[in-house]
């Protein structure tokens, strides 16, 4: 039955009244019988013996490979077909003494007889040799049996769940943190991992670990740097509690996000009002600027027209906008630029004497200005420009510094005042209507210049135009003056 091999195993199917159900496969040769005992008081499930005290349960795998019935393994168990396993020097219970063979029935080995003694000596040192081998083997199935139970308890099935995709594992970590180590589940200071790292597991925990997601977000004109651990864009959104309603958004809800992000532009919805011609609209609106808002009121900006706030600005919930209609023009105005009076010393005439050398003539300086009207109302003209459009030239006047005669002789006795209003109503700068006459005596230019005059003679002082006029009267007498030359005498 057995060849002495270690692990030898032998299928019986039955012995000495005894069955083995199911083909039940033990190491070492031994079978052990229904309801048999077992050494040192332990006994096996279905009836079987263990050796060492140590029981196999159903569907419990035990080391080393070795089955037993119902598909049960049995770790060194010994089990013996006809006979009771020797007790090892620790037994409870006697050796069986074996009964002798009725008369005339046929010697069992060892029954007296030569051959018989023989065989049983064999036999018996083999029985001895077995013992020997089992009792170390025993102990050491003993010692592997404690180690398995204390192996079995410390492997726990978890299921981890890394980024939403679940797999199911056996694991010996004995917390949260060994099991993403083991696993090589590498988090970031923005993940999320639940339950907390650091936690006891236990068997049947669930892990969950959800990778963060750098989303670049422009919300409502605000530009900002957020994370989530949401894989859509609507997740995120709803994750960072932005309404979305009515928004408008730069990509798909649907969209997912991968672990490099995203950047996304989301721009709610909002009530603007816009005023215009009398009227005021309000609209609903996710629009990035007051233009685009203004236009989906209906109304429409021609030439100048403007609004109270920056078109390109953002709109803001709740705000009124109002539209200027303005009418733009240019105006022109001239004005006058004063000239300047130069005055030169002249030793060619008399003291008192002036002699206007350059009439002035005055500049023209011309600005333009900017005229509008904002909804009917004229605003203060905004100057555009400014420029001269004739230089001022100077008047030069010669002053004279010649000593003047005291008097003319033989013109004492007239009446020069009375010719002086006659002739031009006593006026020095007066001048005849036709240009050609000038001064009190009203000299034409030949005459004065003749007399020693320079310049007009309606620029020279009253005393130098009496001057002249009495070197006329003796030189041409009262005739000089035709229609008021009498007026001398009288």
């Amino acid at each position: 039955m057995s060849s002495g091999t270690q692990f030898e195993t032998t299928t019986v199917f039955g012995g000495y009244g005894y069955d083995a159900p199911y083909e039940h496969t033990v190491p070492y040769g031994h079978f052990a019988p229904s309801a048999r005992s077992a050494p040192n008081g332990h006994s096996a499930p279905n009836g079987h013996s263990a050796a060492y005290g140590h029981s196999a349960a159903y569907g419990h795998t035990v080391p080393y490979g070795y089955t037993a019935a119902y598909a049960h393994t049995v770790p060194y168990a010994h089990f013996a077909p006809q006979e009771a396993l020797p007790a090892p020097y620790d037994a409870h219970t006697a050796p069986t003494v074996p009964a002798l063979p009725p008369q005339g029935a046929p010697r069992a080995p060892g029954d007296g007889s030569r051959a018989g003694n023989r065989r049983g000596t064999r036999e018996s040192g083999r029985a001895d040799g077995t013992l020997r081998r089992l009792l170390p083997r025993a102990l050491v199935v003993a010692f592997l049996a404690g180690g398995t139970s204390a192996f079995v308890a410390k492997d726990k099935a978890v299921e981890l769940t890394v980024d939403g995709a679940p797999r199911t594992l056996h694991t010996f970590a004995d917390d949260v943190t060994e099991l993403l180590a083991e696993e090589g589940v590498e988090v970031g200071a923005h993940d999320v991992i639940v339950p907390a790292p650091g936690t006891p597991l236990t068997t049947g925990e669930d892990v969950a670990v959800r990778y963060g997601r750098p989303v670049l977000l422009t919300l409502d004109g605000h530009r900002r740097q957020v994370w989530t651990t949401a894989e859509t864009v609507e997740g995120a959104l709803r994750q960072l509690g932005v309404r979305t309603e009515g928004a408008y958004l730069s990509t798909g809800g649907s969209r997912r996000i991968g672990r490099e992000g995203l950047a996304l532009v989301v721009r709610t919805e909002r009530v603007v009002t816009v005023m215009a011609d009398g009227r005021a609209r309000t609209v609903r609106t996710n629009a990035a600027t007051v233009a685009e808002a203004v236009e989906q009121a209906g109304v429409t900006l021609r030439g100048e027209d403007t609004t109270s706030v920056p078109g390109t600005g953002f709109p803001r919930d709740g705000q009124t906008v109002t539209v200027l209609r303005i009418t733009g023009s240019q105006e022109v105005h001239e004005d006058p630029i004063p000239f300047d009076a130069r005055r030169t010393e002249d030793s060619s005439l008399h003291r008192g004497t002036e002699v206007v050398q350059q009439a002035g003539r005055p500049g023209l300086r011309r600005t333009t200005y900017a005229v509008r009207t904002v909804n009917g109302v004229r605003e203060k003209p905004r100057r555009l420009r400014t420029e001269v459009v004739r230089e001022a030239r100077p008047q030069i006047v010669r002053v004279g510094t010649r000593p003047r005669p005291a008097s003319v002789e033989g013109t004492g006795h007239l009446n020069w005042q009375a010719l002086a209003a006659c002739e031009s109503g006593g006026r020095p700068g007066a001048v005849d209507p036709s240009g050609t006459y000038g001064g009190l005596y009203q000299f034409d230019a030949p005459t004065w210049h003749g007399l020693g005059g320079a310049g007009r003679p309606e620029d020279a002082p009253p005393a130098e135009q009496t001057y002249r006029a009495k070197k006329l009267y003796i030189r041409s007498g009262a005739g000089a003056w035709p229609h008021c030359g009498a007026r001398l005498r009288g």
